[in-house]
């Protein structure tokens, strides 16, 4: 079977390694995002999806758009008889769909209806979802609307973060697309449609997103660390600098010192020996990350900057 893959972030790899090395299975080409400039020297970066095709000898097209008919000729050139899209980052328009005959299947980190959207993974995580999972769905022109064709579902623990999890999800996901991608396009799969009475649909995340906002539940603020790693963070200001928290517990206790909303104290516990106030609870950290140095356990911290006990987080 002819296949084209759709992907851009390291989470995705996996699925193309096993595409590629399926067989019966032939990856036509990759699709991915354009390359983008990084670091101070502004030179472009490759993204992940694009490394791993070249290093798998796969060839790889970038294009900005498929509103130009050259991009949708060059696609149809390659006669897909399906496209696999994971994480690709952005919407595939009606010209595109109708190119495979056996269509567009797409890994989503969620359960649909629930959580479609760009950011799947982080709101389950905020929401404090007790269990996830993976879809293969077709796509249509909608967002994550199209009908599911199978689905995976992974509880939680309520330790992971978004980078860790969504790695999980797409681990997965690589699975349940190798065992249902035959039948269906030997037509022993149905499609069913999504109910869209229970269908939820999630925002982009912005960097202020990861702004604390003391006032929150220590519970919630657990879940943000968690929910926005790697990407934006839960960071505060701590004397005139960005500090970012990397894990944290949420404690709830009488018998620990009660303190106001982003007030540091201390605690009597080796591995979280300073914590924070919130409007329900102590943030008790476990490691944390000033701008500019190196991440760093909460007991190293203090003994560099004792006087971050006592201090007030704006």
């Amino acid at each position: 079977m002819r296949l084209v893959f759709m992907g851009t972030p390291a989470a995705i790899i996996p699925i193309l390694a096993a595409l590629h090395a399926a067989p019966g299975l032939e990856v036509a080409g990759v699709y991915t995002a354009p390359d983008k400039p990084r670091g101070r020297g502004r030179a472009m970066e490759p993204t992940p999806a694009k490394a791993a095709a070249l290093d798998l000898g796969l060839p790889v097209f970038q294009p900005h758009s498929f509103r130009p008919e050259a991009a949708r000729q060059e696609l149809a050139a390659l006669q897909p008889e399906a496209i696999v899209v994971a994480a690709y980052g952005r919407l595939l328009p009606p010209e595109v769909l109708a190119i495979p005959p056996h269509g567009c299947l797409n890994l989503h980190p969620s359960l649909l209806p629930r959580y479609r959207g760009p950011s799947p993974v982080a709101t389950a995580i905020l929401d404090g979802a007790p269990s996830t999972g993976v879809t293969l769905m077709l796509l249509d022109a909608g967002m994550d609307s199209g009908p599911i064709l199978a689905q995976g579902e992974y509880p939680l623990t309520g330790r992971e973060t978004a980078a860790e999890l969504t790695d999980t999800l797409f681990g997965l996901g690589t699975q349940l697309l190798l065992d249902n991608l035959e039948p269906w396009v030997s037509g022993q799969l149905t499609a069913q449609p999504q109910d869209e009475t229970q269908a939820t649909l999630t925002r982009k995340l912005e960097r202020a997103d990861g702004l604390a906002d003391w006032r929150q539940p220590a519970a919630v603020l657990e879940r943000m660390i968690r929910a926005f790693t790697p990407w934006p963070g839960l960071t505060a200001q701590w004397q005139g600098q960005s500090l970012r928290l990397l894990a944290a517990t949420a404690i709830d206790n009488p018998e620990y010192p009660a303190a106001g909303p982003g007030r540091v104290v201390a605690l009597p516990l080796p591995e979280t020996p300073a914590a924070i106030g919130t409007g329900q609870g102590l943030l008790a950290l476990r490691e944390a990350q000033l701008a500019g140095r190196r991440p760093a356990r909460i007991a190293d911290f203090l003994r560099g900057y004792p006087d971050f006990i006592g201090s007030q987080l704006d």
